[in-house]
């Protein structure tokens, strides 16, 4: 299908991209042709490239919330006591 990223980035809009993440989600295109590594690994690229630049951070793949209270701030009033063994 595509030879490149580049050739991938320049056709990019939604409808790909979701198609795309359809198509690494299954390990096939639509017309059940299997997807090689090279053109997974591609896809994957082009997918995380595309939004980068045109989608909320919250939409975007992986994205994980940040927690309301950092791990560090939970434990500052308590006291930390060694104990050697």
């Amino acid at each position: 299908m595509f030879d490149s990223l580049d050739d991938l980035l320049k056709i990019l809009n939604p409808q790909i991209v979701g198609s795309l993440k359809r198509a690494i989600e299954l390990g096939k295109w639509p017309n059940g042709v299997a997807l090689t590594e090279q053109q997974r690994l591609l896809c994957g690229e082009a997918v995380v490239y595309w939004e980068q630049r045109n989608a909320t951070p919250e939409s975007r793949v992986g994205y994980v919330p940040p927690k309301a209270t950092p791990c560090a701030d939970k434990h500052e009033d308590e006291t930390v006591t060694w104990v050697d063994g």
